[in-house]
């Protein structure tokens, strides 16, 4: 691997998708990742499919949802109720950096793989612990998924149409948003560990939960409720403090808009032939379009419906007005700007086939990164790992 991590090692204890998608960043970004998998089974992720993915010669599969986040890391099956996958564990985090686990809090404390339980043998080990809701608290030891955090965190409260309109009602994200931004987080704590370490010698325990991470990536919705105490609601597809931003129906198809200041709510009412808009007093400010916002999209609602969505996004591009149709999935892999980033290529396997991947949005003139290696089948480095580092398997 190649990339500014290329001499940083990490041990993976995680599963699902916080975790794992923490150590794929790492993995992108050049570091040695080694993925510990429960023998005979592997992450619980390999099974959640349609689709799959068969290895040949193996016999075994993995899901589209494993590959997503597994992409450039070794496997290594153990069985860490075992001593000998404890000892084996011990072994690998006294030959590397980052230690990434996501057990329930207290089951690593009983095989001696805690913090604590590793600290002192490796005293510059960062261990990051990924919990549902942290290592202390009351909740701290129930289970979690990203799902039950998008709702207790907050964010389907603001996701989807008010209550009063049809289909409203509380709507999860379409991605697991809180695993991935609690992965992401993960990564950036580690590293900032990382240099701290460089510093000082000293490793750390990080603690990230994801209902904290939920709370904090409320941003702007979390603040408008402490500045005023109300309590924002649904809105469907309308910015709560931005206007106008919203879906407009079209001649053919929908169309995003997201006018982001009064410069270019001008331009979009010259477009629409609608100049006097701007001049109004209900709508010539940002603050008066908040306000008046059912008046304004009144007139742009009509507007829009006299030329199709790809007509409209064109000439709004041109006069500088962000705007975009809504891209089904495969729309978005063909999207010209997508395909000249290369932001899909196609990893080639141990067994000889490839796979495709959304590779990292990261790019580094001085150190580009590299995608060589697909996601692994179950304990295929196993061996190898194991040789390489001095800790075979005892007779």
């Amino acid at each position: 691997m190649s990339g500014p991590l290329e001499s940083v090692r990490v041990l993976d204890l995680s599963r699902v998708m916080a975790g794992p998608w923490a150590g794929q960043i790492l993995a992108d970004l050049g570091a040695d990742v080694i993925k510990v998998e429960r023998s005979g089974a592997g992450d619980d992720t390999r099974a959640w499919g349609p689709p799959f993915v068969e290895h040949e010669g193996s016999g075994t599969r993995s899901s589209g949802y494993f590959l997503s986040v597994n992409r450039g890391k070794r496997s290594i099956d153990l069985d860490l109720a075992l001593p000998e996958g404890q000892r084996i564990v011990r072994g690998i985090a006294a030959r590397s950096d980052i230690l990434i686990e996501n057990f329930k809090v207290g089951t690593l404390a009983r095989f001696g793989l805690d913090y604590d339980g590793l600290k002192e043998a490796c005293p510059g080990l960062i261990y990051c612990s990924i919990t549902g809701f942290g290592l202390s608290g009351p909740r701290s030891r129930q289970p979690a998924y990203d799902f039950m955090i998008q709702a207790l965190g907050g964010l389907m409260s603001i996701t989807g149409r008010g209550n009063d309109e049809p289909g409203g009602g509380p709507q999860k994200v379409g991605v697991p948003i809180v695993d991935i931004m609690t992965g992401m987080y993960a990564a950036i704590a580690v590293l900032a560990a990382l240099d701290r370490r460089k510093r000082t010698g000293e490793g750390d325990h990080i603690d990230l939960a994801m209902l904290d991470v939920q709370a904090a990536f409320l941003a702007n919705q979390a603040m408008n409720y402490l500045l005023t105490d109300q309590v924002p609601k649904r809105t469907g597809n309308r910015h709560p403090n931005i206007q106008p931003q919203n879906v407009f129906a079209c001649r053919e198809g929908h169309l995003a808009i997201a006018v982001g200041n009064d410069e270019q709510f001008r331009a979009l009412a010259a477009l629409l032939k609608l100049p006097q808009l701007a001049d109004d007093e209900r709508f010539a400010t940002n603050r008066a379009r908040v306000v008046n916002l059912g008046q304004l999209e009144e007139f742009l609602g009509e507007a829009f419906l006299k030329e199709d969505a790809l007509t409209w996004e064109r000439r709004l591009t041109e006069a500088n007005v962000p705007a975009g149709r809504i891209n089904t999935i495969d729309q978005v892999f063909a999207d010209e700007q997508i395909v000249h980033r290369g932001m899909v290529r196609e990893l080639s396997r141990a067994d000889g086939g490839t796979v495709p991947s959304v590779i990292s949005p990261m790019r580094f003139r001085n150190a580009p990164l590299s995608f060589d290696r697909a996601p692994p089948d179950l304990g295929a480095d196993t061996d190898a790992i194991l040789r390489e580092l001095g800790l075979e398997e005892k007779p």
